[in-house]
């Protein structure tokens, strides 16, 4: 008889000290945690390891070379990818044991719904629901993520088609507004070099940041949710707005104009 396939739990974190620890709770019925930690300096590599997580320090470079370093480093033949703002949930365990349970599944990846809390409530709009990101659960030779720094597309290995769970996990993606304009702060600097060889002008990066907004409030229906969905579509406007800015700014040359070296002017002493 075949042995049950085994799975490991893969985590990326920096400084995430308040969130690493549900999160690695959420997964401790997988075979292996592994934490692919980027030199956090809060303690997030102490309790993961504590809560029995094998951590692996990878530097940080960009999000798509971290991710594929973090499965290069997961033991095991399935692979379920988790973000520390992330909570697998007991349906999902569940449905994830039941898939590799199976010795042909119908698929070797599969997406996973998120459903997301912020600002006190469940976000319905938004486009938050169900939120998607790359595929969260595949077979370690099934897949590999693409170089860029953020917002990281993924490339299938396998003739399968993606598959879907049917359960969602949780996503607490933000603390509080100061994390929120944090995150929106440093995403737009690493998706500003997604625009390199662009010139963007002020109305382009103005246009790109006001269609956000609209998207997001409008069309995915952000209206439904109260101030979350406010602020979820004007954190869409400034991070777009900014990264197109910031490809304008890393573009010039302004540096600072020259000052002048002054210093007290000398009298001329008096005639006798």
């Amino acid at each position: 008889m075949a042995s049950m396939a085994k799975l490991t739990a893969c985590i990326i974190a920096y400084n995430e000290a308040s969130k690493i620890e549900a999160a690695i709770a959420s997964v401790l019925w997988a075979d292996e945690i592994v934490l692919a930690d980027s030199a956090s300096t809060d303690g997030t590599a102490e309790i993961a390891t504590a809560l029995g997580a094998r951590i692996v320090q990878v530097p940080f470079t960009g999000f798509g070379e971290l991710r594929n370093r973090a499965l290069e480093a997961c033991g095991h033949e399935w692979i379920f990818s988790l973000d520390a703002d992330e909570r697998c949930t007991a349906a999902v365990r569940d449905e994830i044991l039941a898939l590799i349970a199976d010795p042909t599944p119908p698929h070797d990846a599969y997406r996973v719904p998120r459903r997301s809390y912020m600002m006190g409530r469940w976000i319905t709009g938004s486009g938050w629901y169900p939120n998607f990101r790359q595929p969260q659960l595949f077979r370690k030779a099934a897949m590999r993520y693409r170089l860029e720094p953020v917002h990281e597309g993924y490339e299938l290995l396998t003739d399968k088609p993606l598959g879907q769970l049917r359960n969602a996990i949780m996503q607490f993606p933000f603390r509080d507004l100061d994390e929120i304009i944090r995150k929106m702060n440093r995403y737009s600097t690493l998706g500003a070099e997604k625009l390199a060889g662009r010139k963007p002008s002020m109305w382009n990066a103005l246009g790109h940041g006001t269609w956000a907004f609209l998207k997001h409030y409008i069309l995915k229906r952000g209206f439904k949710d109260g101030w979350a969905g406010f602020v979820i579509a004007l954190g869409n406007f400034e991070g777009t707005f900014y990264r197109y800015a910031k490809r304008h700014e890393q573009d010039q040359d302004w540096g600072t104009p020259p000052s002048e070296r002054l210093e007290r002017p000398r009298l001329n002493p008096p005639s006798p």
